[in-house]
């Protein structure tokens, strides 16, 4: 079996074949160190695009940019209007593929402007698994997948991140607010801005890995199964109703499954067809 230091080596030497790029980064996990690898071997060749909008919280654009200036990126900030677009504000099961067809657009045109030979992406192996539609919108657009290319998975790219001593290695995962709206209901600025406060409150009380989807009057909260009695104990469980009441909530749930990318994508959810996986920030 390949180890990891033989993919690492791939990856360093896909970026020196590529010979300039441009590259999708938004300051987690995989696309830092996609980021950081591409500086290494391509230097001023390589030209990192943060894409921010309405369901990017500020304070996940703000340590995204903390982290380029961290490790020296040259980053270009793609601020973007995305509930302007009917396509994504209308909230279909094809949401995501218009927000990432949008941005791997201008992606191209950067890349045009500063004569870069290619677009990455921080995709890994295991997003393989699930349909998703940023990756549909990636390939019509001829944007590489490096990480995928090099075979390295989401274990093997936290792996690397603390050998290489990278701030993001044990970064939770994230994907943008509107992934925790029902498909058919519509993204609004104040919807965002409730189900972010909602997360930011639960972070305030030592849960990261967690997500507040959205069900009307329902708040559902999902966290890692090791934390559900933590988060179900009588003082934190009060102080979480409370909180989420003042925010509009009538009624407070906790997902006994616990966090999973994509639950909004079961069946039981779905306002209308069968749609593809949840697009996650890579």
């Amino acid at each position: 079996m390949e180890n990891i230091n033989e993919k690492l080596q791939r990856l360093r030497s896909i970026f020196k074949e590529m010979g300039s790029a441009v590259i999708s980064y938004s300051g987690g996990c995989d696309s830092t160190m996609l980021a950081f690898i591409a500086k290494e071997q391509l230097g001023e060749h390589a030209i990192c695009a943060l894409w921010s909008f309405e369901a990017f919280p500020e304070t996940e654009t703000d340590e995204a940019v903390k982290t380029a200036d961290a490790l020296g990126l040259s980053l270009l900030w793609i601020r973007e209007k995305m509930l302007k677009d009917e396509n994504f504000s209308a909230n279909t099961p094809q949401r995501c593929y218009f927000c990432k067809k949008k941005f791997f657009s201008r992606l191209s045109e950067i890349a045009r402007q500063h004569r870069a030979n290619f677009i990455a992406d921080g995709s890994n192996t295991d997003d393989l698994n699930e349909e998703r539609p940023g990756m549909r919108a990636a390939s019509e657009l001829d944007v590489r997948s490096p990480l995928i290319e090099a075979g390295l998975s989401k274990r093997d790219i936290r792996k690397l991140s603390r050998i290489l001593k990278l701030p993001t290695a044990n970064r939770p995962s994230f994907s943008c607010l509107a992934s925790r709206i029902p498909y058919g209901t519509r993204i609004e600025q104040s919807l965002l801005q409730r189900i972010n406060a909602a997360e930011q409150f639960l972070k305030g009380l030592g849960f990261h890995d967690v997500r507040v989807r959205h069900h009307g009057d329902i708040a559902r909260i999902e966290v890692k199964k090791a934390e559900i009695e933590r988060i179900a104990a009588p003082g934190t469980r009060t102080k979480i109703v409370s909180s989420f009441r003042k925010l509009g909530y009538i009624y407070v749930t906790l997902d006994l499954h616990g966090y999973q990318t994509g639950s909004m994508n079961r069946r039981s959810f779905l306002s209308t067809a069968r749609p593809p996986g949840e697009t996650k920030v890579n």
